[in-house]
């Protein structure tokens, strides 16, 4: 399942359980642009997946179509066999990364992001040393993730931490270059890229330090500490 069928999905599910909404609430209830809702509701609006209904205080309703149901039954069946190979993978990457990091001696990991790979990398992380002090996103808003306050990026300068990692599965450039706007340093990211196939876990910035005459021994079997000393954000 792509991103595009799984945010069909989505959309489909919240337009289903809603009795009145807009695109700006639909974009903030599922973290994504609005512009990309709204390409998203042309899309399904020319499959004919719903109808709109104007209702009182300028809302409208979306009415989901027999086909619109029928497309949403089929996206729900193809999540179901997708997160049971998806939750067995990302199992295997997060404990991986896990396991290298507290080699490292990293003792403090902020979250970027929220969601299914949010949830599951707090779950994994019970089972290790290291401690979960900060969740942020985009826009923050202060809400619960597991006991801790959703912060904005602007609060990254004041929290104590030893690496961010983005659990957004998606846009990733984008999302790391936001941290690094919003002071971090390129090396304190972690991101979960590359995820299908492969039970290592891309470290941004591995290697960048490595000199041209450092041979390739090195190159091949990096650690945290060759591509980013160890120092705490305070």
């Amino acid at each position: 399942m792509d991103q595009q069928q799984l945010r069909t999905l989505k959309l489909l599910e919240a337009l289903e359980a809603r009795d009145g909404t807009t695109q700006r609430e639909l974009a903030r209830d599922l973290n994504i642009s609005l512009g990309l809702v709204n390409a998203f509701m042309k899309r399904l609006a020319k499959k004919g997946y719903f109808k709109i209904r104007t209702i009182p205080r300028n809302r409208v309703k979306y009415l989901l179509t027999p086909r619109g149901l029928r497309e949403k039954s089929r996206l729900t069946y193809d999540y179901i066999h997708y997160s049971i190979g998806f939750y067995r993978e990302i199992k295997a990457v997060l404990r991986a990364l896990f396991s290298r990091l507290e080699r490292e001696g990293v003792e403090r990991l902020a979250l970027y992001g929220r969601g299914e790979v949010a949830e599951l990398t707090y779950l994994f992380l019970q089972d290790s040393s290291i401690a979960l002090v900060a969740v942020f996103d985009a826009t923050g808003g202060g809400r619960a993730f597991y006991g801790h306050p959703v912060k904005g990026c602007e609060a990254l300068a004041t929290t104590p931490f030893d690496y961010v990692l983005v659990t957004q599965t998606d846009d990733i450039n984008t999302h790391r270059d936001r941290l690094v706007e919003a002071g971090v340093h390129p090396d304190r990211v972690l991101h979960l890229e590359h995820l299908a196939g492969s039970a290592q876990v891309p470290v941004e910035g591995r290697g960048a330090r490595l000199g041209r005459g450092e041979g390739k021994a090195k190159a091949q079997s990096p650690t945290l500490q060759e591509s980013s000393p160890l120092e705490s954000n305070r």
